[in-house]
């Protein structure tokens, strides 16, 4: 499926990103049949992707998590319309901050944002959007030393964790 709106022949900042994220939120008829769950795998469909932009709904059970990771390039946006996710950022040698994201709620963030995103509710869904387009992700692992090492993952690939859950 690909939005059908004219969207401008530039890469979108963060802000940017939150508005369209928000307004295909109100457009239920473009993603709505693409929603699935599972608690073993994150059900994820892409719903745009051109040159500068790229548009992904993310369905959500509590099982679900990405693990640490950042965007690489990429701004991004994330609007949930269903259910709760939890957002948290990890606080290298305390308690990493976290986030409850309610269903009408949106948030967005430059390339040098790191997070990880979990179902807090079952049946959670968003929309996430990304400019420049995703090609290649971080994914981290925070040590019990609290020493985190990335390593470079391609967009395509499911983030899991690598580490223990989020606290």
């Amino acid at each position: 499926m690909t939005y059908d709106a004219a969207l401008p022949d530039r890469n979108l900042d963060k802000r940017e990103l939150r508005a369209l994220a928000d307004e295909l939120a109100a457009r239920p008829g473009l993603w709505r049949a693409e929603v699935a769950f599972s608690d073993t795998e994150r059900h994820y469909a892409s719903l745009h992707r051109d040159e500068y932009v790229d548009i992904w709904l993310l369905c959500w059970t509590r099982q679900n998590d990405t693990g640490w990771h950042d965007h690489d390039l990429s701004s991004g946006a994330v609007r949930v319309v269903q259910g709760v996710l939890t957002e948290s950022n990890p606080r290298i040698g305390g308690h990493h901050l976290a986030t409850a994201v309610a269903a009408g709620e949106s948030f967005c963030f430059g390339p040098d944002h790191i997070h990880r995103l979990t179902g807090a509710t079952d049946d959670a869904v968003s929309i996430h959007a990304y400019s420049p387009p995703l090609w290649r992700l971080g994914q981290y692992d925070i040590g019990d030393d609290g020493l985190m090492r990335r390593i470079s993952v391609s967009y395509a690939d499911e983030l899991r964790p690598m580490d223990s859950p989020a606290a």
